[in-house]
């Protein structure tokens, strides 16, 4: 692979993104984020959504909850004629602070890594435009 594809993409979950008490968020959620993260990286190298095929790995390693900014990050590792490979990962940046007041928030020194994942994703040869 010649060139580098990887991209990232930042926001907040709110309180619609809690799932369960405490406000938590869901797991999932991080999961759509890389979905978002993998089409992204496929209109960069191919010019075409593709299609997710499948995740060989999940690890969710941090709680997520409304108020946090999350940044979602993946690049591809590797590739076939058809295929990509990639890896993401989501990372704390921002956490709100309502035990302050309800508008609180502190950005993190340090990220905190939230969810990893690695996953492959399918371009049909007839919709890959870029890189022939």
């Amino acid at each position: 692979m010649e060139k580098e594809y990887r991209t990232k993409i930042r926001l907040r979950m709110s309180a619609k993104d809690a799932h369960y008490g405490g406000n938590l968020v869901d797991g999932a959620h991080m999961v759509h984020l890389f979905g978002d993260v993998a089409t992204e990286l496929l209109i960069m190298r191919d010019g075409d959504e593709g299609l997710f095929c499948a995740y060989d790995m999940i690890e969710f390693k941090a709680p997520v909850y409304a108020g946090d900014f999350i940044e979602a990050e993946g690049w591809i590792d590797r590739e076939g004629n058809t295929s990509r490979h990639m890896l993401f990962e989501a990372r704390k940046v921002a956490v709100a602070r309502p035990d302050i007041s309800p508008s609180a928030a502190d950005e993190l020194d340090e990220p905190i890594l939230v969810c990893r994942a690695s996953g492959t994703c399918v371009t049909p040869k007839d919709c890959q435009r870029k890189n022939k």
